[in-house]
């Protein structure tokens, strides 16, 4: 598949951060994707069962596990892939998220507010740390999931 196909996704095309999420599915430089790695990354958003909780492990995370969620989530604001969301990148997903419907003055002030809550060493980013730590509460299982076949 490749991105123009992405595109042609109705549900995609609309989403402000449908850009950010067709990416998620290329590796780096690449502008195709096979059928294994749209597997892998649409396997982020398969639910988790409860019989899943208590499996091996020793064995790998599995790609819907809530720690593997927090990372995908993470690396959509993460634009620059530093490891950390600045406050220019919040600014960004803010801009793509509500389009012209705030001023700048008002996201600004929401991502001054979003960093001095979220950032504990003071460094003004969110690390990835930090992001597990302000979502501990959200159920990112059940927000991150999608039933396909019922």
């Amino acid at each position: 598949l490749s991105r123009e196909d992405f595109q042609r996704i109705p549900e995609l095309a609309i989403n402000p951060l449908g850009d950010r999420i067709i990416n998620a599915f290329f590796p780096e430089g690449e502008d195709q994707v096979n059928f294994r790695g749209f597997m892998r990354t649409l396997a982020h958003f398969r639910p988790i069962e409860d019989n899943e909780k208590s499996k091996d492990q020793n064995g790998p995370e599995p790609l819907n596990s809530r720690s593997n969620k927090l990372h995908f989530a993470f690396r959509l604001y993460d634009l620059d892939k530093d490891d950390k969301i600045s406050r220019d990148e919040l600014l960004q997903v803010l801009r793509m998220m509500v389009g012209v419907n705030i001023s700048d003055e008002q996201l600004g002030s929401i991502a001054d507010r979003t960093i001095q809550e979220a950032d504990q060493d003071g460094d003004s980013a969110i690390s990835f740390a930090e992001f597990v730590k302000v979502l501990e509460k959200v159920d990112v299982e059940q927000k991150m999931s999608i039933r396909f076949l019922h």
